[in-house]
């Protein structure tokens, strides 16, 4: 086990993965995420600092969770974050939907596809008669 100090609070917790907060400091995160989740239920065309400042949580939190689509932006709302690739708004995740299409075919094309060789026939230089081994 690895100790470690909390980003959110600076208390020391065994750290048993890749956290980097206490488990008290995520249960506290995850209850914001449940206000701000409840809030946009009630209001879905607010503003991202309309959202941060009635839930008293930084648009850089509900950034993260955009990216991370656990949010996800009205269609009729003007807010939106950036496409990482060409910066483009989108409504949620971390690639708009063209940059997506070019990603999944350039990978596509990475990987070695195995090519399927049609058998070759033999060739008969001659006919004869052929026979059943019994």
């Amino acid at each position: 086990m690895n100790v470690t100090n909390c980003r959110g609070c600076g208390r020391l917790f065994n750290q048993l993965s890749n956290e980097k907060l206490c488990p008290a400091c995520v249960k506290e995160l995850e209850d914001k995420f449940q206000e701000v989740k409840e809030y946009l239920n009630e209001h879905p065309n607010a503003s991202m600092n309309e959202v941060s400042k009635e839930n008293d949580v930084s648009t850089k939190q509900i950034k993260q969770w955009v990216r991370e689509e656990r949010l996800v932006f009205a269609e009729g709302s003007l807010d939106g974050i950036e496409c990482e690739k060409c910066g483009k708004l989108i409504k949620t995740g971390r690639y708009c939907d063209e940059c997506k299409a070019n990603l999944t075919n350039t990978l596509m094309s990475a990987i070695d596809k195995p090519k399927v060789e049609a058998p070759k026939k033999k060739e008969r230089t001659k006919e004869r008669m052929r026979f059943l081994d019994n």
